[in-house]
């Protein structure tokens, strides 16, 4: 029975994180976990810290070493992520048998739904990097090079894995110079990851449009895909459920041209033109002497008809005329 107890906030700002904890309908950006491992030290401690710096604000970081074996048991580190509110986790560690490792996973319900243990093989730190940095919170472009991305099931997870790391705040629209950072991700033939940082520098082109060069700002890091643990299909698919009141339903005689603009048909009745109130404009108005003049040839209209129907009487014969 103690656990379908149900724990009722004391406090105004208990209930407060409580509800800011349950399903929201439109659902702020997540947060990351940093832990680190019974061993946790050079490459594994600069590629952990320069995550931290292109993830923040959005970071939440434990120094303290934790003994923790994420894939035979994670129930501790889902402990830690639901009390710190995080919905993505990082953990570091070294060993003899697996040596400058990193895993990066999310979690759904407070639970592990994805996992991925990636192994350190070449690493270069931003601080290496002797140029010019971006500055802080800028959102990155993600770019995935290369049809493997999509060849399977593992992959095509991590690479959302990664898009829900970096993704931050959605916004309408962006100013061109706002673009300043690029994170670029390949898999190579030996299923290796590489992943690239550049600084988007705007140059002259003579043009309206500015010619884009790229510089390498760092981090630098090639990745060894170790272990996977991904959720089933239909957990995944729940996942990913969005609500009813969020989905655009399809609106009927609109459509979207290859250029992305929005064409709209409008179906009309039979319009009465002659009826219709046109306005008024005092420049189109009739003069006093083109008013004189249409009420002369009206009355020179009447006559003439009016002669011509008694011409037409006495032809035939009408008994009544005169």
């Amino acid at each position: 029975m103690s656990l379908l107890r149900i724990r009722k906030p004391k406090t105004r700002k208990g209930k407060k994180v409580l509800l800011a904890r349950e399903p929201q309908l439109i659902e702020s950006a997540r947060t990351m976990l940093f832990l680190d491992g019974r061993k946790c030290g050079g490459n594994v401690k600069l590629c952990m810290k320069d995550l931290q710096a292109l993830k923040k604000p959005l970071v939440k970081i434990l120094n303290r070493k934790n003994d923790i074996t994420p894939f035979d048991d994670p129930s501790s580190l889902e402990f830690l992520t639901m009390k710190n509110d995080a919905a993505l986790f990082s953990f570091g560690s070294t060993s003899k048998k697996r040596p400058d490792n990193i895993i990066l996973g999310r979690i759904f319900e407070n639970e592990v739904l994805d996992m991925f243990e990636l192994g350190i093989k070449r690493y270069q730190a931003i601080s290496e990097f002797k140029n010019e940095k971006i500055g802080a919170c800028v959102k990155p472009c993600l770019v995935f090079n290369g049809p493997k991305w999509a060849q399977t099931e593992e992959l095509r997870r991590l690479r959302n894995l990664f898009i829900d790391t970096f993704q931050r705040e959605k916004v309408d629209s962006i100013r061109l110079q706002g673009i300043e950072h690029v994170l670029s991700f390949t898999v190579t033939d030996d299923m290796n990851i590489l992943m690239r940082s550049y600084r988007i520098l705007l140059k002259k082109s003579g043009q309206k449009t500015p010619r884009i060069e790229l510089e390498e700002i760092g981090p630098s890091a090639d990745f060894a895909i170790r272990r996977t643990k991904i959720a089933s299909e239909d957990l995944y698919k729940q996942a990913r459920k969005q609500p009813k009141q969020l989905k655009v339903g399809k609106k009927k005689n609109i459509s979207t041209d290859a250029l992305g603009n929005t064409k709209g048909r409008v179906h009309l009745g039979k319009q009465q033109t002659g009826s219709i109130q046109t306005r008024r404009v005092k420049a189109l108005r009739k003069t006093p002497e083109e008013k004189k003049e249409n009420r002369q040839r009206k009355k020179v209209a009447l006559k003439s008809a009016a002669a011509e129907a008694l011409a037409a009487s006495q032809l035939q014969g009408n008994p009544f005329s005169s």
